[in-house]
């Protein structure tokens, strides 16, 4: 079937369907339905790649992520998704699991005008090269939104959308402290990357705020994996001052730390209080249910897609962070440390 089967079986003019079909909202209620109805009979399917060549867009749009399986990411995808889904477009994820190789796969999608823009979630860059360099491809630079950290510095200059993490982590520490800690661990995420560097440095601030030093010792690199944080806590727990509380950069590797404080045969809170970072969806069940910054996961996802979106259409959106809040939630894993 044709759109001119569907004009003439709904009874307007085929540049009526036409305009339906590409922006229905300029179409009256009552012409809407007839030309739905029509569509419904005839079975039509309108030629997708022959209109996205015509509007020189492909509706397609390239999500780079750090892990498929972390239930953080999880819940931004669900937002990216929701956006997607209302403004026609189709998602391809590319998985990084914090890998540092080429991605000339998607900067060729990209480049060659097969996808309209990235989302980069907490990830590193795909370009690889300089700035010049990319845009020596071939073509300008695509649309690219952040969302959540900036992993490198060469991404700090794109748009993106994230909690502010250095008051967030300052809020945790705080916590912490108001309990009466006064040694107080922080596992950070990969030591080269910039995604939990506000987290330290808010850890750091609320430290100093109170007069508490910060030992070397107390600063340990967990990789963000729960591997890297059980590892992390082995050596948190071998220093001869160990510490009484622990703050980790993300909820995964708080159920690491938490993991290992029970193998060496130690109670939490009652030897040793854990916060998160995060609130990722297994927090509330953990035992005990994990203290932790709650981030508004799917909202980052709805606002980074739709600022995507009217960058695509010509829409200046700036290059600053667009900040959405946190807040602190507490549970049962923090509390006043041993006497």
């Amino acid at each position: 079937m044709s759109i001119k089967d569907v004009a003439k079986l709904a009874g307007v003019s085929i540049a009526t369907v036409s305009r339906y079909l590409n922006s229905p909202e300029a179409v009256r209620e009552k012409t809407r339905k007839k030309v739905r109805e029509a569509i419904r009979q005839t079975g039509y399917a309108p030629n997708t790649l022959a209109r996205n060549f015509r509007r020189g867009k492909t509706s397609l749009v390239v999500v780079v992520l750090p892990s498929v399986g972390d239930p953080f990411f999880a819940g931004v995808m669900r937002g990216i998704w929701r956006v997607a889904d209302e403004e026609g477009y189709s998602i391809l994820i590319r998985e990084t699991q914090f890998n540092t190789h080429a991605f000339d796969e998607y900067t060729d999608i990209v480049f060659s005008k097969q996808a309209d823009g990235i989302v980069l979630l907490a990830s590193i860059s795909p370009f690889m090269q300089g700035d010049a360099e990319v845009t020596g491809k071939g073509g300008r630079v695509p649309p690219i939104v952040v969302g959540c950290e900036a992993v490198a510095p060469q991404l700090s200059p794109f748009p993106s959308v994230r909690v502010d993490n250095a008051r967030a982590a300052a809020e945790a520490t705080e916590h912490l402290i108001a309990l009466g800690h006064k040694r107080i661990a922080f596992i950070s995420g990969l030591a080269a990357s910039l995604l939990t560097r506000d987290r330290e440095q808010g850890y750091r601030s609320a430290m100093a705020a109170a007069g508490l030093a910060v030992s070397e010792h107390w600063v340990v690199e967990g990789r963000q994996t729960l591997e890297g944080a059980r590892a992390a806590t082995r050596r948190l727990l071998a220093l001869e001052a160990r510490p009484t509380a622990i703050f980790c950069a993300n909820d995964e590797m708080a159920m690491g730390a938490m993991r290992e404080i029970r193998r060496a045969g130690l109670r939490i809170p009652q030897d040793i209080s854990v916060v998160g970072f995060d609130d990722i969806r297994y927090a509330e069940i953990l035992d005990p249910p994990l203290t932790t910054v709650a981030q508004p996961v799917e909202e980052i996802g709805e606002r980074t897609m739709r600022r995507l979106c009217r960058a695509i259409d010509g829409g200046d959106i700036g290059a600053g962070p667009e900040i959405v809040s946190h807040r602190l939630v507490v549970r049962e894993s923090s509390a006043a440390p041993p006497k």
